[in-house]
């Protein structure tokens, strides 16, 4: 007979010939509805790729992850903790000014923060777009897609109004972090910014 929501077979009295093969049957039923043990997100993928959909797999940081397909190793992840911000790799030109640039990958999200100055003193141009930086390969964006951007490239020049770009993996340098802004004259008529901002947000996916 069966019993509860999972319907797991038990052994009745006409089964007690067959009781190993009956208990076998009960643990491979049991299975599915256990949580299962991995050490990482590269463990789970080894051990648990061909398990049934809904297998729950949790790791020793914490993460906790449902698999969402019988086919294909495919999971929602229910928890994992926040990664650590990562330095961000500046061109040569380039030095981190007062904030150190990091990036952190959370999901599909990628976050960026902190400060760029030129390595000579000298002020950032963007008019036409300059590279700063390079995002790590984790976090080259599946298509174009402007981080969240805090001014508009639209309307009468800013001194250092504009967006930064993560380039995506159709682009010709994937993953460059670009700067472009309206750069208006400043006082003494000189153009750029002597430092940007790169805090901001854009998806991978």
């Amino acid at each position: 007979m069966s019993i509860g929501y999972a319907e797991l077979p038990v052994p009745e009295g006409l089964d007690g010939p067959d009781v190993p093969a009956k208990v076998a049957d009960l643990a491979e039923a049991i299975d599915p509805h256990l949580w299962q043990n991995a050490i990482d997100l590269a463990d789970r993928n080894a051990k648990y790729a061909g398990a049934p959909a809904l297998t729950v797999v949790r790791a020793l940081d914490g993460s906790v992850w449902l698999k969402t397909s019988g086919v294909s190793n495919t999971w929602a992840t229910i928890y994992e903790p926040l990664p650590p911000w990562r330095t961000l790799s500046l061109l040569p030109a380039y030095q981190p000014g007062t904030l150190l640039p990091q990036v952190r990958v959370i999901g599909q999200r990628v976050h960026t923060r902190g400060r760029i100055v030129r390595v000579d003193g000298g002020l950032i141009v963007g008019t036409n777009g300059v590279q700063v930086a390079t995002v790590p390969d984790d976090a080259v964006p599946a298509q174009a897609s402007a981080a969240d951007a805090y001014y508009s490239l639209t309307g009468p020049p800013l001194i250092g109004a504009g967006r930064y770009e993560a380039w995506s993996v159709n682009e010709t340098t994937a993953g460059a972090v670009v700067f472009f802004s309206q750069d208006g004259a400043q006082e003494g008529g000189t153009v750029g910014c002597v430092w940007i901002d790169i805090s901001g947000s854009y998806w991978k996916d």
